[in-house]
């Protein structure tokens, strides 16, 4: 199940995907538009300008806008960044590989299924992008 804050994060990034990219985007705009709250925006933009995802610009006329283009930054990205592993298992994680305790890879069915089931939702969050949950991923994106 997707975390609420990566589910914010999501929609914060949808919602400034189909805005006009030339212009930075207030938190408090996001946070309207979206429902989500204004504290809780701030960190999650936060995350993301740290991982260059975004940038900010500060002053009048400031706010967030798109380090990388929309269409380049992939859901496997954002979920890791925001909430860590995608798989189920920690035995089956490429990013964050932990060894189940009491557990030998090599005789465990579950750990064969879970890969199954981590490799089937990698080959389409790998492949999906802000762009194409924003709708905008047949528009010219250069940023």
């Amino acid at each position: 199940m997707l975390s609420m804050k990566t589910q914010y994060a999501f929609k914060a990034l949808m919602y400034m995907a189909q805005q006009d990219r030339q212009r930075p985007i207030l938190i408090a705009e996001i946070a309207e538009q979206k429902t989500i709250p204004l504290k809780f925006l701030e960190n999650i933009l936060l995350q993301l300008k740290k991982a260059a995802i975004l940038d900010s610009k500060k002053g009048k006329g400031g706010g967030y806008l798109f380090a990388k283009n929309p269409a380049d930054i992939t859901l496997a990205t954002v979920m890791r960044l925001i909430d860590g592993p995608i798989s189920l298992l920690p035995c089956v994680s490429l990013h964050f590989y932990t060894k189940c305790k009491n557990c030998d890879e090599n005789f465990c069915g579950l750990n064969k299924v879970m890969l199954q089931v981590r490799d089937a939702s990698l080959e389409i969050l790998e492949n999906k992008t802000v762009a194409d949950i924003a709708g905008t991923s047949n528009e010219s994106l250069d940023i």
